[in-house]
């Protein structure tokens, strides 16, 4: 099956892989390495073609980033999250690390706070 990188601001096809498996073929959140470059996939679409009376998988395209995975990005809850989830100002997103200090790390912050699990409060919620 072929993959398509694609940079994500401007569609430009950055390079084609051969997967064996469409299982091989990287989530949005997560980070890969191919021709020795490491991206950050942020969107995955599928690419159908119309062959003997139905449409077949023809290709995936991706979405991707040229970024470096951070050293301290970690799986959790079934994803990948840069710094430290526990903490109540932590983004729990592979894109942001956090609020207070979005540089990291997270290790130095003075403004750790435990995160008790629940979900944030909106200012103004009734």
């Amino acid at each position: 099956m072929r993959v398509e990188l694609r940079h994500s601001g401007s569609n430009h096809l950055i390079d084609l892989i051969d997967v064996a498996e469409i299982v091989d073929v990287p989530q949005p959140g997560r980070w890969f390495d191919a021709a020795g470059q490491s991206f950050l996939v942020l969107q995955r679409s599928h690419r159908y073609q119309f062959k003997a009376g139905r449409y077949q998988l023809a290709a995936v395209a991706l979405q991707v980033k040229r970024q470096r995975q951070p050293a301290d990005a970690r799986r959790w809850r079934q994803q990948w999250v840069i710094g430290d989830p526990r903490c109540r100002f932590n983004a729990r997103s592979p894109l942001l690390r956090c609020a207070v200090l979005p540089d990291g790390p997270c290790e130095q912050c003075s403004h750790f706070e435990p995160w008790d699990g629940s979900e944030p409060a909106i200012a103004g919620a009734t």
